[in-house]
């Protein structure tokens, strides 16, 4: 093993196979191309993940492999995807699902074509040409392509445009859908707030992508109760986009029995949305956060309980911001799982706020030592009136200098009494 080289310079490709030797017809044509190439032993994969940033694609031929082979070639495959490699599979399909590839997996879900005889030369160039452009923009190495013969340079350019237009036509579909999807979304949530004399509303939905992993939702019960409430669904994109429509049809605040109503106590509507997310058994293990408010509008009596979620923030005139907090577990995890309720008293003046966890960087901060501590420019907003400090608000969360991985979803309801 310790006479294995590696490869010391960049190299177009990597083929890692489990034969003697590559293929004739994919020596010719790296050679026709003028491509580099680095033939590997699967087995040796260990010796060369260190060097990934030398190479451009990858090319895996294999044949009769085990269980315990394809579990192996499953992981390396995951490991090229981290770092933006693209792989081709020249190797009996692998029964193996891999998640990353597919929000689906299915048995088949990274493999590419069965043998070599199942894809031409020329499909191998363009998907081969288009791994290396892709690589090498994404590195920022200059793109050189191998000219092919001028004989065959005409069909080699027309099959890589089709492709890349094939390619935009999806990416552009796709795009469409997913605007298409965050405007339904949007359609779940409350089209008029509950203003009155004595209160006021405000809030706040700024998804990361086009679709969103918060929901709240503001419900009058009777004419005595308000019910309200933000959730989280933990992870992005579609899953948890979908999965917040199942939250705001799982939360129920009342129940009818013929003539009469009886309306369920925040600790006990919590309990019943996770028990219904339990069972569910939803698929990728995913978990949310909520914390659900009870109002009553006539004596101001606020109960709430939470799940996971980040405590609600009181805010009182010429008093510091308190967070409200009180125990409770994520929802979906344990079904049996208890949850609790506590009642503050409202007054004229008062302020409270929910918010999903992506507003946690300009909101405050947790120390070990002291604590935690409101950030400056969060509490230069809160004397405002609450449909003021929300657009303040909206323009903290925006103008945050955080990595684009770091971004998250931010949803926040705002009530005022008057």
């Amino acid at each position: 093993m310790g006479d294995i080289e590696v490869p010391v310079s960049f190299t177009d490709v990597l083929y890692l196979t489990n034969q003697s030797n590559m293929l004739p017809e994919i020596r010719r044509l790296f050679k026709q191309k003028k491509l580099s190439s680095f033939v590997f032993p699967i087995d040796k994969y260990p010796r060369v993940r260190d060097r990934l940033d030398l190479i451009g694609t990858v090319i895996v031929d294999a044949k009769d492999l085990n269980k315990s082979q394809q579990q192996k070639l499953a992981q390396i495959i995951e490991s090229l995807e981290v770092e933006n490699i693209g792989v081709i599979l020249l190797t009996d399909r692998v029964e193996l699902p891999v998640k990353s590839f597919s929000l689906a997996p299915s048995e088949n879900s990274f493999s590419m074509a069965g043998t070599i005889q199942s894809i031409s030369i020329d499909e191998l160039w363009v998907r081969i040409s288009v791994n290396l452009a892709y690589r090498k923009r994404s590195t920022g190495m200059a793109v050189k392509p191998a000219v092919p013969p001028k004989q065959v340079q005409r069909v080699f350019k027309n099959k890589l445009a089709e492709q890349l237009q094939m390619t935009g036509a999806l990416v552009d579909n796709l795009a469409e859908q997913l605007r298409l999807a965050g405007l339904v979304q949007q359609d779940f949530l409350p089209t008029q707030l509950p203003n009155t004399d004595a209160m006021r509303w405000a809030t706040a939905f700024l998804p990361a992508e086009w679709v969103s992993g918060d929901i709240y939702n503001i419900v009058r019960i009777d004419e005595q109760h308000i019910g309200f409430y933000v959730a989280d669904v933990v992870g992005h994109g579609m899953p948890a986009a979908l999965l917040t429509i199942f939250l705001k049809q799982a939360l129920v605040m009342r129940e009818t029995v013929e003539n009469n109503y009886r309306i369920f106590p925040p600790a006990e509507a919590i309990k019943k949305l996770n028990v219904r997310m339990a069972v569910q058994k939803l698929s990728g293990y995913q978990f949310a956060t909520c914390c659900y408010c009870l109002l009553n509008v006539k004596t101001l009596q606020l109960t709430f309980a939470r799940a996971g979620h980040p405590y609600p923030i009181l805010i009182r005139p010429h008093e510091h911001p308190e967070q409200l907090e009180i125990r409770g577990s994520l929802l979906g995890i344990f079904k049996e799982a208890e949850y609790i309720q506590r009642t503050v008293q409202l007054q004229p003046g008062d302020k409270l706020l929910l918010y999903s966890d992506g507003a946690e960087p300009f909101i405050g901060r947790f120390d070990d030592q002291t604590g935690f501590h409101f950030d400056k420019k969060f509490c230069e907003i809160i004397g405002l009136p609450i449909v003021d400090m929300m657009d303040k608000f909206n323009a903290l969360a925006q103008n945050q200098k955080i990595e684009q991985s770091e971004v998250d979803d931010i949803t926040a309801v705002a009530l005022e009494i008057l």
